[in-house]
């Protein structure tokens, strides 16, 4: 556990290894036991490669409400990992919410983030959540400054808080260049029905950097968790790592 000088503490699982390291973002309402995140350590810890997986404040084992959460405390969370958790470079791997997140870090860490690697990365899409949310959801966020959004990943609802919304925009990457410029690889399924597909156009389009692979998967949805989505992101990780040695 990682204390935070808030009184919270951030659960994380931390196994050494070679350089550059992998750290390892979840998603929203994810946590760091998720199959991305445990496949990915099997096999970089397979190759003795430094290896970070954690759960940002209200999330999996680390403490805090989830309610009290926002882009900027959780990006403040990851950033507190990587400062405090992890040596050398790092490349980052961001799913949905993480790739956010992992972005945000790649801006205020040029110097610590030797690649980026999104699974179905999702910057800004607080944004989205209000626009597609129906007018009792938006009713809830006025009155009661919070939304219980069914979802069809889990059988607790997404809490979707007036915080979280007004926070977003301090967050925003896709209002202007992303001054990124580390390799990056986005990888997104075309079946993905909460991250549009365009999105990881849209990312590419907008960051700096001259070294970004984009692989769009067909048939991919938005977990990308099957076993050949797998040997893709760790094939994608790899080389990532192989080109910061």
């Amino acid at each position: 556990m990682l204390p935070r000088p808030d009184g919270q503490s951030l659960a994380y699982h931390h196994t050494a290894g070679f350089s550059p390291g992998v750290l390892f973002c979840p998603g929203f309402m994810s946590d760091m036991e998720g199959t991305k995140a445990l496949a990915l350590e099997k096999a970089m810890t397979a190759l003795h490669r430094g290896y970070t997986r954690f759960d940002y404040m209200g999330h999996g084992l680390s403490t805090g409400n989830f309610i009290d959460g926002t882009i900027s405390r959780w990006t403040d969370d990851a950033l507190a990992i990587l400062d405090e958790c992890t040596a050398g470079p790092q490349i980052i791997v961001g799913s949905s919410m993480g790739g956010w997140i992992g972005l945000r870090m790649a801006l205020l860490r040029p110097e610590r983030i030797a690649g980026f690697i999104g699974i179905a990365a999702a910057p800004d899409f607080t944004t989205r959540m209000w626009e597609d949310m129906p007018p009792e959801g938006k009713a809830d966020i006025q009155n009661k400054g919070y939304w219980e959004q069914p979802s069809e990943y889990s059988e607790e609802p997404y809490i979707i808080t007036r915080k979280l919304l007004d926070d977003g925009p301090r967050n925003f990457m896709l209002n202007g260049p992303i001054d990124v410029n580390c390799p990056v690889h986005l990888i997104q399924g075309m079946q993905d029905d909460s991250v549009p597909w365009k999105t990881a156009l849209d990312i590419q389009e907008a960051l700096t950097s001259e070294d970004v692979t984009v692989s769009l998967i067909k048939n991919g949805d938005h977990r990308l968790s099957t076993s050949d989505n797998i040997t893709s992101l760790i094939l994608a990780t790899e080389r990532l790592c192989s080109l910061a040695q």
